[in-house]
């Protein structure tokens, strides 16, 4: 009998990383137009981001205890197709809620947000059971494309806001349907592997009572804030914070941001298994404390820009690394165990943009936004960043624990 390529399966896999880029991206590229055009607060803007990871957390949640039940196939077209929709509800939200425009804006992304809870849960064991070689490498290669995702996702959105105008925003969205389409075409055509589901033999409940897998779910929770909540106010802090115009503020914040971490994950995907995982991470966490503090205190716009783009090279591993160090750890998880971790890294990119923008509305009219010598809006902006720097410490207090765990075992 013939052994099926799973060449389509793993584009499929890869192209649904940029479709959940542009998920995640887009709105956030759209919201000094939301802000200005419909008056949000930095409050509201957060709730959306916050809105965005919750539902995420709850399709993981959801998936974590039925994953063994879940066809492959029809789950990973549906992680396709609810993108395309919710891109369309966002489009048409002047029209449908006319005076409502956030309730509209927060229904439209929690439609996007199942697909995206489903790719997350979905994607990375359909990619992590296809035959290969050098399983980290695969992860690193599959998570790149998230990068490469965002990335695109803010040079066409700023492009066609640059030629439209900011009063066609809504054809911007649908133009976007076209990759979670095409995707779900793929998806449809493509062979599918035999996937290890670990609920067998109780493997689940063994997993919930392991200190490992504790500390492994604290590191995903601290990786996904230290990277969101960097990522989804890039656009504004470099438009407002270091008062940059909207294209140029697109393309020199999230964008860089978005290279250098496509980048790092484009290096462990040639690298593999040559790369010490754990050591890896505890130096991420370092030099992402450190890109945080440039970014907030340089007194140069430009090394402000070089430590957003540091911070984006700094969590390029956070995520891919610890799902490996997780798999290989506790190889009989299965969908179960990526599940689980899902789940604590959509906690984490949850928590960091929607704690960043609470503190900032916090601090916007505080006495000493009023005492110091930025404007409010700077002042604001780099204090609620200034508290994210929380997320990287986690990460370096729990990696040992995970550390510790492994070797005992």
């Amino acid at each position: 009998m013939k052994t099926p390529s799973f060449k389509t399966t793993r584009l499929a896999c890869r192209l649904s990383g940029i479709t959940q880029a542009i998920a995640v991206m887009v709105p956030s590229i759209l919201f000094a137009v939301f802000q200005d055009d419909y008056g949000l607060t930095y409050s509201q803007l957060g709730t959306l981001i916050l809105v965005i990871f919750v539902v995420q957390i709850f399709v993981d949640l959801l998936l974590s205890g039925i994953s063994h039940k879940v066809d492959p196939r029809g789950a990973m077209m549906l992680c396709c197709g609810l993108p395309a929709v919710g891109f369309i509800l966002m489009a048409l939200t002047p029209v449908l809620f006319p005076g409502h425009i956030y309730v509209g804006l927060l229904i439209a992304v929690s439609v996007t947000s199942v697909g995206s809870g489903i790719n997350e849960v979905m994607s990375s064991p359909v990619s992590d059971s296809l035959p290969t070689d050098d399983r980290g490498s695969n992860m690193a290669m599959l998570h790149s494309f998230y990068c490469w995702g965002c990335l695109i996702a803010i040079l066409v959105t700023t492009l066609l806001l640059k030629v439209l105008g900011r009063s066609n925003w809504q054809w911007i969205l649908v133009f976007w349907t076209l990759v979670p389409l095409v995707d779900l075409v793929l998806f449809r055509i493509s062979p599918f592997p035999e996937m290890l589901s670990g609920h067998e033999e109780g493997n689940s409940t063994q997993l919930l009572r392991s200190g490992m897998f504790w500390a492994a779910v604290m590191v995903m929770i601290a990786s996904g804030a230290s990277e969101q909540a960097m990522s989804q106010w890039a656009s504004l802090f470099a438009q407002k914070a270091l008062g940059l115009d909207k294209t140029l503020g697109d393309i020199a914040g999230p964008c860089f941001f978005a290279l250098c971490m496509g980048l790092g994950r484009l290096y462990y995907g040639f690298k593999g298994e040559k790369i010490h995982m754990r050591r890896a991470l505890m130096i991420s966490s370092l030099l992402c404390i450190c890109s945080y503090l440039l970014a907030i205190f340089a007194p140069n716009p430009v090394f402000s820009l070089i430590g957003l783009g540091l911070c984006g090279l700094s969590v390029s591993m956070m995520w891919p690394g610890t799902l490996v160090l997780s798999s290989k750890a506790m190889p009989k998880g299965g969908t179960a165990l990526f599940a689980l971790l899902a789940l604590g890294g959509d906690i984490g990119c949850s928590a960091g943009p929607w704690a960043t923008g609470i503190i900032s509305d916090g601090l916007l009219n505080s006495s000493m936004a009023a005492a110091s010598h930025l404007s409010p809006d700077q002042f604001s902006l780099r204090g609620g960043l200034l508290f994210s720097i929380l997320f990287p410490v986690l990460l370096m207090i729990f990696l040992p624990v995970l550390t510790k765990e492994k070797s005992n075992e």
